[in-house]
């Protein structure tokens, strides 16, 4: 593959001009199509398979027209002190408003008056009109939202305090100036890295070009494969991040080449050979995670892994084309200030291109980088700085054995926004429970002879009431034929709390017992049961997926190190990294350590779908460290250095850029703590703080630790399974030996006649 890529390279170096055009016109297209698409669809939320899931579906069926899927209002309203709803006054201020809301929008189902719905609080002062709609809330109109929000301003006008909640009010997230931060830092970070401002800024461009095309056909594609906002919001994360590391390994690469005085096409070309062959198999551990998504069966969780996904392999070809191409239009711009006043790039010192250098710099007795004096430290106390590591990370874990997990609602709003004051009039005038209504569906299709669904029901309604944490029952609603009836729970504790899911399965453990009495089978939904089920199905599919993906990564990075425990530690250590991460999570959203700092303003239980989510994005992004670091660690031991030296050569050649790729990661997973919506929010801290831990302390100090103590063990695989493994050249030993054998335009290769470095 190593001679593939290599060919690649100076193909893509030689024929710029044309590789350019090829993904400007990619990029073309791409913004035509997103910017002449139909409006975003749906952002459905769907769980096959589960009881929550088949009760909407039978909803849609036995009652048409409900739109059970379709969006909510809630416009509250709240008297001033001293006033009750029922005076004349506010009543008809209500009756104003829900007549407004009516006649609104098209939109508009139907809106219950607070007065005929009896929805007022027992003190009198509060009341709420239910509004529903005939869409959902991303395919409702500007016109919908519009009237909604002027129908509060008539309530307003009159002297109520009125707020607006549900989803009606969904919106695209925001995430604000933090975003541009992130990518600010990240090319701070570039120019220190590589001292030169164009080969700063190729990294990026690089990774905008990729995420503008990888995002705007996800929008040219969202109403036809109903994708999500939070689709394109995790591709552009995913694909910044990856975008800019993955260039960045092959500029860095490109440069190094040049330090031992090869030409600039031949150093294109190795540089794609040797880096970019890390390149792509990072990228494939990173697909491979993305993409193992779909096991779960969510269709959501499936359309962001697949929709990152692509765009991780945009970022990818681009790394492998674009970068050498544009690299052919930098010429000697790509290199340091000082080598360029020199004239030769072959003289220039290691300062100048920091961490570039060849070992025989190092052994010449300079000064040696801090990559290599972190790596000979290691060396020296290896279960020392093995056994900090792995405690730190265990006491950062210790969060996550108190995980609980449930779906974000307006209850998670910032306290400014309208939808949460709302939420918190409700509470007070009515209990935590109005937000959460549970959804009994009593379908008496197949009852037995001699029972009806209005005795089921009737049952259903009188055990359901004497059941812990039940507020209200309401009366069952029948449907036209007669076979199905409709009623609502509303629980006495707030719908994240742990009382209320504890009542979902009481009420279903109840119903069962009538089920076999009657033969009328009662489903429950609503937001929290949505919840228990989406919690279960989760952890059902943890271990397949883990199972799934863990395989074969562990497989590919067989085929990339020639070695089995190489593998096994770097699994081992990206599950110590993401549950050090999840105990963060929990500590700093569930638990509200340091919450006013990341802008955290209301704490509960964790996003249900975040620990596979982490799962899988974690660990693609874990391997790409892996590969990098120890890819140059094993070209070493392949050229002849014994362990101990391999892992000071790897550092001394990737510490630095490694080093650079994660800050570079980091900074911009946590531009999007900015995010507006709570969820981004979860997903930018949690990958940024798993990186941290996964670069730092798992790849920078126990992958070097453990590689200490297992020596040239380390490296052993038994022989019937090289012979049954491909060889695909992931260090370029094959390239360097046609290279040697052939010559090169700037002459025989010499680059692996290296003293080895002293430990």
């Amino acid at each position: 593959m190593a001679t593939f890529l290599y060919e690649l390279g100076r193909f893509a170096f030689r024929r710029r001009r044309f590789v350019a055009l090829i993904w400007v016109a990619l990029l073309a297209v791409a913004g035509v199509g997103a910017a002449t698409a139909a409006s975003p669809a749906a952002d459905s939320f769907s769980i096959p398979g589960t009881e929550a899931q088949r009760a909407f579906d039978l909803l849609d069926q036995r009652f048409p027209g409900t739109n059970a899927d379709g969006a909510t209002a809630r416009v509250v309203f709240r008297a001033p002190e001293g006033e009750s709803m029922t005076d004349p006054a506010n009543k008809a201020a209500v009756e104003r408003t829900v007549h407004a809301l009516q006649s609104g929008s098209s939109q508009v189902d139907r809106v219950a008056d607070p007065y005929t719905a009896k929805a007022l609080s027992k003190d009198g002062r509060t009341a709420y009109a239910q509004v529903s709609y005939k869409v959902t809330g991303f395919e409702l109109s500007d016109a919908s939202k519009d009237a909604l929000e002027d129908a509060a301003k008539d309530g307003r006008d009159a002297g109520l305090t009125v707020e607006t909640g549900g989803n009606a009010l969904q919106a695209i997230p925001e995430t604000g100036a933090t975003e541009v931060i992130g990518i600010a830092i990240s090319a701070v970070v570039l120019v220190i890295t590589f001292g030169a401002l164009i080969a700063a800024g190729l990294p990026l461009l690089t990774a905008l070009i990729g995420v503008g095309i990888g995002v705007s056909t996800i929008t040219a594609l969202s109403s036809t494969l109903d994708l999500s906002s939070t689709t394109s919001t995790l591709a552009t994360m995913i694909g910044l991040a990856v975008g800019i590391d993955y260039a960045l390994f092959i500029v860095s690469r490109y440069r190094a080449e040049i330090t031992e005085g090869r030409e600039r096409e031949e150093a294109a070309g190795r540089a794609v050979g040797t880096a970019g062959s890390a390149v792509v198999f990072a990228g494939l551990t990173v697909v491979i995670a993305l993409v193992g998504l779909t096991v779960v069966n969510i269709p959501m969780l499936t359309k962001m892994g697949l929709a990152a996904a692509g765009t991780v392999v945009i970022a990818v070809l681009i790394a492998l084309t674009l970068i050498p191409a544009l690299l052919g239009f930098a010429g000697a711009r790509a290199l340091p200030r000082k080598a360029r006043k020199a004239g030769k790039p072959g003289k220039a010192s290691k300062s100048d291109v920091a961490g570039e250098a060849d070992g025989r710099v190092a052994a010449a007795g300079e000064r040696p980088n801090m990559g290599t004096r972190w790596a000979r430290f290691v060396l020296r106390r290896p279960v020392a700085v093995l056994l900090t590591a792995v405690i730190g990370l265990g006491v950062v874990a210790i969060p996550a054995t108190s995980l609980e997990l449930g779906l974000p609602d307006d209850g998670a709003q910032p306290t400014d926004t309208t939808q949460r004051k709302a939420y918190d009039l409700l509470s007070d005038g009515f209990g935590p429970g109005v937000n959460g209504p549970l959804m009994l569906v009593v379908d008496g299709r197949d009852a037995h002879a001699g029972q009806s669904v209005t005795s089921a029901a009737a049952r259903v309604a009188k055990e359901v009431r004497g059941l812990d944490d039940v507020a209200v029952v309401t009366p069952p609603t029948f449907n036209k034929a007669g076979d199905t009836a409709m009623l609502n729970v509303v629980p006495k504790s707030k719908p994240s709390s742990v009382e209320t899911e504890d009542l979902v399965h009481d009420i279903r453990s109840t119903t069962r017992g009538i089920a076999e009495d009657t033969g009328a089978k009662t489903l429950v939904t609503g937001t929290t049961a949505m919840n228990v089920d989406v919690s279960q199905k989760l952890n059902d599919a943890l271990v397949p997926y883990l199972a799934l993906v863990v395989g074969l990564a562990f497989l590919l990075l067989m085929v990339v190190f020639r070695s089995v425990l190489v593998p096994l530690k770097a699994a081992l250590g990206f599950l110590l990294s993401v549950v050090a991460a999840l105990g963060a999570v929990v500590a700093v959203f569930q638990w509200g350590w340091l919450s006013s700092v990341f802008g955290v303003e209301q704490t509960g239980p964790i996003m249900s779908m975040m620990p596979i989510f982490m799962v899988g994005v974690v660990f693609g992004l874990a391997m790409d460290y892996e590969v990098f670091l120890v890819t140059r660690m094993r070209e070493a031991f392949v050229h002849g250095e014994r362990p101990g030296e391999a892992v000071v050569t790897g550092f001394r050649h990737g510490a630095r850029v490694v080093t650079a790729a994660a800050v570079i990661m980091i900074s911009v997973f946590a531009g999007f703590i900015g995010s507006s919506d709570s969820m981004i929010k979860m997903i930018g801290f949690g990958l940024a703080i798993a990186v941290f831990f996964d670069a730092f302390l798992v790849r920078m100090a126990v992958v070097p630790a453990v590689l200490a103590l297992l020596g040239r063990s380390a490296w052993w695989l038994p022989r019937w399974l090289q012979k049954l493994l491909p060889n695909v050249d992931v260090e370029g030993e094959g390239l360097r030996t046609q290279l040697a054998g052939t010559g090169t335009a700037d002459g025989p290769d010499t680059s692996d006649a290296r003293e080895p470095a002293r430990v």
